[in-house]
């Protein structure tokens, strides 16, 4: 399969291109920073550069391609403004640009409770964002999952989540969520679904097939 990953420097996905290289995957990996090109090549994923604040159409450096992931983010020390920028309507760019090159499938990495408000205004402004790129991509007609996970963390994997519509808080490690975004993709069954995620007792595997089934 081959597979283009939007923020591709970030750390959810610089965790996933070794899982999908390992699983026999093609990985495009698109980059705003020249300077990441290395690093992401050494993660196992061909480096393009695009910057998706600045071109209204990124459908050449997605390119021909089976899925899309979008892993990009603003990060929490921006502004409201790039919330809008990287973390909506960035999705909605590689939305535009999947339907354009005929991509089917996207698995989007949101968060938890984007629907309910909290925090300070610049986090409630990230809220709406990925809220409103998670309902273009559910209106879209695309094979969608999106997945939301709690707090990210660094921990080391478990390897074991919760995964459902609805959970209460919780939080993950961040290489956790890249065997969840893997297995998804591995998991043609997985399209139309939306799924909180936390660790928990399941393993991925098991958890997705059950969520499935």
């Amino acid at each position: 399969m081959k597979v283009a990953v939007l923020g591709a420097h970030g750390k959810i996905a610089m965790l996933l291109h070794p899982i999908l290289k390992s699983n026999g995957h093609e990985v495009t990996g698109i980059i705003r920073n020249p300077d990441h090109a290395k690093d992401v090549e050494k993660a196992g994923a061909r480096p393009v550069v695009c910057d998706v604040e600045r071109e209204d159409d990124i459908s050449e450096a997605v390119g021909k391609a089976d899925a899309v992931v979008f892993a990009a983010g603003a990060g929490p020390g921006s502004g409201a403004e790039r919330k809008w920028t990287v973390d909506r309507d960035g999705a909605l760019k590689l939305l535009e640009a999947a339907q354009k090159n005929g991509i089917k499938r996207y698995v989007m990495i949101s968060a938890m409770k984007v629907e309910e408000p909290r925090g300070n205004e610049v986090f409630r402004v990230y809220q709406k964002a990925k809220a409103e790129a998670d309902k273009a991509l559910r209106e879209s007609g695309l094979d969608f999952t999106i997945i939301r996970p709690g707090r990210l963390t660094d921990n080391l994997p478990t390897g074991r989540i919760a995964l459902s519509e609805n959970l209460d808080s919780g939080e993950i490690p961040r290489a956790d969520v890249a065997s969840v975004v893997a297995e998804v993709l591995e998991t043609p069954e997985s399209a139309g679904y939306q799924w909180d995620l936390i660790s928990g007792d399941t393993p991925v595997e098991t958890a997705i097939s059950r969520a499935v089934s």
